[in-house]
């Protein structure tokens, strides 16, 4: 990997996706004591920076494998960018959700023609699903984050922020499975010279924190987390790359989660799911470390059940 391909697949995938806009909140600088700026991907389609790394996967394959189909396991946003990308190059989509993934998100999947098979709701029962589904149908497998060309397209959102914010001091990525900060890094490393890469990650999983301090990947007993997105591991693909060029991964509380959410939609007037929100509580947290640095966060999706919005509930912002 080098900086002419995050530019070549940049190139690739390019009429497929929305260049997301990059929001600044004075009201949000002064909260925090900090210069930043936010990398909408909730704004991107089908709502999530997860399209990059789905369209470029799919443009990977050879015309026999597009014509068999793709399949992955998904919670939610890359179970719909992978069915998307799928939708708009004429290809098969069989996507493996958990049965207590959101609503939303399994019409959303739905509304882009992928086709739904459950599992239960363990990191284990997704893998053996999906590969029973690739040897029934001959499907090529993607992985949500664990896939060099997923890393690389994920890249790009980074490589977008940082050529209109040459700028930063860091930026900062929602941790879940990896794919995302493993390609921000790759970008901060090839578009920068001085930026830093940071993770946010909350308490409740925090397999990344943990694998950084130990060198290996480390696993979480619980999905215990409002960040639904979050709820994984990382890979072999991704963790060489968080372990070289990622700076810290700093753990947030859920109730930091749903405020660092609330602010977001009361002050800034958008959109932004609980694991978006943990890149920005990360900051909060940390705002003496981070005072008057100018930073990017990544506002990874937007797909969020506005019928169960976390901070309506008073008894979730007291855990």
């Amino acid at each position: 990997m080098n900086k002419e391909v995050l530019i070549q697949v940049h190139n690739r995938i390019k009429p497929f996706i929305h260049k997301t806009p990059v929001l600044a909140s004075h009201l949000l600088d002064e909260i925090s004591g900090v210069n930043l700026y936010f990398k909408c991907e909730n704004f991107q389609k089908m709502g999530a920076f997860k399209m990059r790394g789905a369209t470029n996967a799919i443009l990977c394959l050879s015309e026999e494998e597009r014509h068999k189909g793709v399949v992955t396991h998904s919670s939610g946003n890359f179970a719909q960018a992978l069915s998307l990308a799928a939708k708009q190059l004429g290809v098969k989509a069989f996507i493996v959700m958990p049965e207590n993934a959101p609503q939303v998100k399994k019409d959303a999947v739905k509304g882009y023609q992928g086709i739904i098979i459950e599992c239960e709701s363990t990191p284990i029962a997704r893998e053996e699903m999906a590969e029973k589904v690739r040897l029934e149908k001959g499907a090529t497998f993607i992985h949500p984050s664990n896939d060099d060309n997923v890393i690389h397209g994920q890249g790009t959102a980074a490589m977008e922020l940082l050529e209109e914010q040459p700028n930063l001091d860091y930026i900062c990525s929602p941790v879940g499975g990896g794919g995302l900060i493993a390609g921000t890094a790759l970008a901060a490393k090839y578009f920068s010279n001085t930026c830093k890469v940071i993770g946010g990650e909350p308490y409740n999983v925090d397999d990344a924190y943990r694998s950084l301090k130990s060198g290996k990947i480390e696993f979480n007993e619980t999905t215990d987390t409002i960040a639904d997105g979050l709820r994984t591991f990382l890979g072999d693909r991704n963790f060489p790359i968080i372990k070289a060029h990622v700076h810290e991964i700093i753990r947030v509380e859920e109730r930091e989660i749903i405020q660092a959410m609330k602010l977001i939609w009361e002050r800034m007037k958008i959109v932004i799911e609980p694991s978006s929100a943990v890149a920005f509580a990360a900051v909060l947290r940390e705002k003496e470390q981070f005072k008057q640095k100018n930073i990017g966060v990544i506002i990874s999706g937007g797909n969020v059940d506005v019928n169960n919005l976390p901070f309506n509930h008073k008894e979730m912002l007291m855990v």
